[in-house]
């Protein structure tokens, strides 16, 4: 279970050349599917004339990580792959990372590609700055208004983040807790208030 993960700050690139072939990296952190589909169109309109856009991400999703890769047209397993093998090596989490390929005339073979396009993300990679973040889940909790001292206190001593927080016939408040806290969070709460809490929340 996932309670922090490694990722990158800000978009980071680099360049290398191989055999007159140039290879540019682009990497970017990314939070959605929807936003790393943004960054490749967007890389692809701005390099429109090159020969590939190979790609590998690894993205957070809810409890589970997802990754992805795309030769592009090159040979399989000779682009997408070594750069998904960069990222998991780095351990990085949330991260699409683009090598786009101007072809130079000469081929590189299998083994070249492999090395071109692997040396090619650990450069963009090496250009990163990195963070360290936390992978909070969020849990929904409605309860009688009389019992919120309960429900706050445990809140607080689980390090949770108050993300709403509604008052009204009954209360409600979605909270951020660290995916390994979220059974003893909800335990502690249905404790502090005598099961008189409604708790959503995967665990």
């Amino acid at each position: 279970m996932i309670d922090a993960f490694r990722t990158i700050t800000t978009p980071a690139s680099a360049r290398i050349a191989r055999k007159k072939s140039r290879f540019l990296g682009h990497a970017f952190p990314i939070g959605s599917e929807d936003e790393l589909s943004h960054r490749l169109d967007e890389i692809r309109r701005r390099f429109h004339d090159a020969t590939h856009h190979c790609y590998a991400y690894r993205l957070l999703k809810g409890l589970e990580t997802v990754s992805h890769i795309d030769d592009a047209g090159e040979p399989s397993g000779s682009a997408g792959l070594p750069i998904l093998h960069v990222l998991e090596e780095t351990e990085l989490l949330n991260v699409l990372l683009i090598v786009v390929r101007y072809f130079g005339g000469t081929k590189l073979g299998l083994g070249g590609l492999i090395r071109a396009y692997s040396d090619a993300a650990q450069a963009t990679l090496a250009a990163a700055q990195f963070i360290v973040r936390r992978a909070d889940v969020e849990v929904s909790i409605r309860f009688p208004p009389e019992v919120n001292s309960g429900v706050m206190g445990t809140i607080h001593r689980y390090g949770a983040e108050v993300r709403e927080i509604e008052y009204g016939e009954n209360a409600h408040v979605l909270a951020a807790v660290r995916p390994s806290l979220v059974s003893a969070l909800k335990s502690a709460i249905r404790e502090a208030t005598g099961d008189r809490a409604v708790i959503e929340g995967r665990e």
